[in-house]
């Protein structure tokens, strides 16, 4: 059973009881028959004693007020507290122009919506025996309940609220374990990414120096001195980008702990940006390069660690190498504002759609280039850029446009002239 069919049940159970209780109350009037039968008792005429044998009407006995009290009560004893309704009681409901009786106030009003309001009829008639049977007129009670509807949804509501409740706990349930999935899948994916970006980064220089060693064995390059030299160097070379791609996993581990230790000491970064770009000129020729400096920055000392802020500015440089194509311009400035030093990297290289900006400092993540990987890397030099930028309390812009280049600016601020030692042409930037 639903709620508008239990609300319907006890409605017609209340309106059963008052009419039966109305009926039971009436019959106590007491009997005219006994009076017929006393010694020296006569009736003026034949009409008048047909209507002192008469019963009262229900509407002659009860008042509206008692009928409403009534109702109430059995409402109440069916467990419904504060409904509205309206009644009225009438010998014939099916006629049009019926004469009601009685009636409550707003009976009239509710009486001809019959689709929103729960409208029922009870007749109002002696049980079967009594002294009333066939001598008490028609009479019908119509008990009318209005906006039914509205009714059994007030008494649903804390059940309405508690399906809408569980209903958005299943739905936000069921988001976190997608997106639990997804994450997951990412993840995966990066990982795989990742297993197969360092496996190659690492067997090219390992295969480099392998053969480089099996040239040193050959009897010609032995007695060359300078083919000597030469394949040396390469192994030494191979061995840099091999302690490098370390470096930057063991970074990367340490950034996932959250242990990024900083020795912060003074540093100009003018002559930082210079001794880099020193260690950049093969790199630089190979793609025909060149760098425009316009380190204009007069205040240009900061406190920061070393190793980490070059690190920063090194990859900052590698990174416009490595995406950009022929004929690379790299453009380094250095300004002031009152408590900042502004370092802006401009070169037009590939550039990044606004995807890639968007996610280009999240760990592990690289732009995506189809099949082609033409670009070494683990996608961990920017996100070490971030978190470096961050420990020292700056701010990283970057701006981009495919096809036609990337700039990042980076914010750090001053070292306080409190701070700064009397003799800076003694700090060291190494």
């Amino acid at each position: 059973m639903n709620k508008h069919d239990e609300l319907q049940f006890k409605v017609i159970k209340t309106l059963d009881e008052v009419s039966k209780d109305l009926i039971e109350q009436k019959g106590t009037l007491p009997s005219l028959k006994n009076y017929r039968t006393k010694p020296g008792f006569s009736l003026p005429s034949e009409q008048f004693n047909r209507e002192l044998m008469k019963p009262a009407t229900i509407t002659q006995k009860f008042t509206e007020f008692e009928i409403h009290e009534k109702l109430v009560n059995a409402f109440k004893r069916q467990g419904i507290k504060d409904i509205k309704f309206e009644f009225a009681i009438t010998g014939d409901i099916s006629s049009p122009s019926a004469d009601f009786e009685l009636k409550s106030y707003n009976f009239l009003q509710h009486l001809e919506d019959s689709v929103n309001n729960l409208q029922l009829q009870c007749p109002l008639q002696p049980p079967s025996g009594s002294d009333f049977e066939n001598l008490m007129p028609v009479q019908i009670m119509v008990l009318i309940v209005p906006n039914i509807k509205k009714l059994v949804l007030q008494q649903m509501r804390w059940m309405i609220i508690g399906a809408i409740f569980f209903t958005l706990m299943i739905i936000s349930a069921f988001y976190i374990t997608v997106s639990a999935l997804l994450r997951q899948k990412k993840l995966s994916e990066i990982k795989n990414d990742f297993i197969n970006n360092m496996t190659h980064e690492l067997k090219t220089p390992l295969a480099t120096i392998s053969l480089a060693i099996d040239a040193l064995r050959n009897e010609k390059v032995i007695q060359d001195r300078s083919k000597m030299d030469y394949f040396n160097d390469i192994i030494k070379e191979e061995n840099k980008r091999m302690n490098k791609h370390v470096e930057t996993i063991l970074q990367a581990a340490v950034m996932d702990r959250q242990e990024l230790q900083l020795s912060k000491q003074p540093m100009q970064v003018n002559h930082l940006i210079e001794e880099i770009l020193g260690n950049y000129t093969l790199q630089l020729q190979e793609k025909n390069g060149v760098v425009e400096l316009q380190l204009n920055a007069k205040r240009d000392l900061i406190n920061a660690d070393p190793v980490h802020f070059r690190n920063l500015i090194s990859n900052l440089v590698d990174n416009a190498v490595k995406y950009s194509k022929e004929n690379l311009l790299l453009k380094i400035s250095t300004t002031n504002t009152s408590k900042n030093l502004i370092v802006r990297f401009e070169d037009n290289g590939i550039g990044m759609s606004k995807e890639t900006v968007r996610r280009i400092f999240e760990k592990f993540y690289r732009a995506h280039t189809g099949n082609i990987h033409n670009v070494k890397g683990f996608g961990l030099g920017l996100s070490y850029v971030k978190t470096v930028i961050d420990a020292h309390n700056g701010k990283i812009k970057v701006e981009s446009t495919l096809g036609k280049g990337s700039s990042f600016t980076i914010e750090i601020p001053l070292l306080k002239e409190s701070l700064i030692p009397e003799q800076q042409a003694t700090i060291s930037v190494t």
